[in-house]
């Protein structure tokens, strides 16, 4: 889980940093867009990871 939170945690920042940075005309918004939408794909499919591993992780742990 704390992958999983750093994970999207880089990709809130990243997100952000991308969209300060078009605000201030350093990047074209084309450019912001498309990071958004990377970080925001990134961040979704981590938390369903991290949701489906929390939702099946405890069953798995006592079978070995």
């Amino acid at each position: 889980m704390a992958a999983a939170f750093w994970i999207v945690s880089a990709a809130v920042g990243i997100a952000v940093l991308s969209a300060i940075l078009a605000i201030w005309q350093f990047t074209g918004t084309d450019a912001l867009w498309r990071s958004v939408a990377t970080c925001a794909v990134v961040a979704a499919g981590v938390l369903a990871f991290a949701w489906l591993n929390m939702l099946f992780g405890e069953d798995w742990e006592g079978q070995e």
